[in-house]
């Protein structure tokens, strides 16, 4: 295994829904709406009427609701409180320890189910799918749903990770593998993946001190820290890619605006034909490299995406 050990993906900030309470609170908490509300709001809770509203509505006793209020009030993320996170119209389960998944990778998920679905029309067969750096595994999960036909795998280096996913992609009829990036695949999915999704992480290291702290302390690290330009993992997971995917293949990795650039020249270093998409909405860069197709075929699908030029890919040397 490689020296650099990996795990599940980075977006820097968590949702807009869920952000963090900043200070701890009393730790009493009625059942009351209005008390728990004062007590998320007197914690820091920005949104203390909606996180409240899910308490309420999750807490099965007047105890469990008093621990989850005490937990959130203490600083650990909304979603590790409840157990759960709404990722594109889904609930994945999230347990303590685990990267929760940000809005803005539905993006990346919008992107890799266009591209499936026209794999599929063109290969008639379920697409092979992998989700690389997978944390709960929910971009899998969601694949999975959208796809129908599919053959699914995914891959993470933490064990908290890797059990949260198998919860959230085993009923799909996945695979979830432990292992440092491609070392944990099977060796037979070499040159079959059709669409290969690495949200991997891309804050850089001096940065990650200045996350919310309920990221920092209650999130992996490793699954944050992409290294002194962030871009780290992205270029192991580019470098291993072209032998992985299937001819016309699809890598999609999400990445910072004004990361997107460095990406998208590890992309062409390595043989694949780079494209960037973006959006302004949910604030979501993401880079996506197809492998050459078999002789005859296009080497750039159609995309209802409008996307930054790039240029061709140049052999490696």
């Amino acid at each position: 295994m490689s020296s650099f050990q990996m795990s599940p993906h980075p977006s820097p900030l968590p949702s807009p829904a869920l952000s963090p309470c900043s200070s701890p609170a009393p730790a009493s908490a009625p059942l009351s709406r209005s008390a728990v509300v004062a007590t998320l709001r007197a914690a820091g809770c920005v949104f203390a009427e909606d996180e409240a509203e899910l308490l309420l509505s999750t807490a099965r006793t007047a105890d469990e609701l008093t621990a989850m209020v005490e937990r959130r009030t203490f600083g650990l993320p909304l979603e590790h409180v409840v157990g759960w996170a709404e990722f594109h119209g889904r609930r994945i389960t999230v347990d303590p320890g685990v990267f929760v998944p940000r809005r803005r990778t539905e993006f990346l998920v919008g992107q890799a189910v266009g591209l499936g679905r026209r794999t599929a029309e063109r290969t008639g067969r379920p697409t092979v799918v992998v989700d690389l750096c997978c944390g709960s595994g929910a971009v899998g999960a969601v694949l999975a749903a959208a796809l129908h036909r599919v053959e699914l795998y995914a891959a993470d280096i933490e064990p908290a990770a890797v059990r949260c996913a198998r919860r959230n992609i085993t009923e799909a009829g996945g695979r979830v593998y432990e292992g440092d990036l491609f070392d944990a695949l099977p060796a037979g999915l070499r040159g079959r993946i059709d669409i290969l999704v690495a949200n991997v992480p891309y804050v850089p290291t001096e940065e990650v001190g200045l996350l919310p702290p309920e990221a920092r302390e209650f999130e992996p690290l490793v699954a944050l820290d992409g290294g002194a330009d962030g871009l780290d993992v992205l270029r192991r997971v580019t470098a291993a890619a072209p032998q992985w995917l299937a001819p016309g293949g699809h890598l999609l990795v999400e990445t910072s605006e004004h990361q997107a650039p460095r990406a998208v020249e590890a992309f062409t270093r390595n043989g694949l034909f780079p494209r960037v998409a973006a959006s302004d909405e949910l604030y979501a860069t993401v880079v996506i490299g197809t492998r050459e197709p078999e002789p005859g075929a296009s080497y750039l699908p159609d995309t209802d995406t409008t996307c930054l030029p790039t240029t061709p890919p140049r052999s490696k040397a």
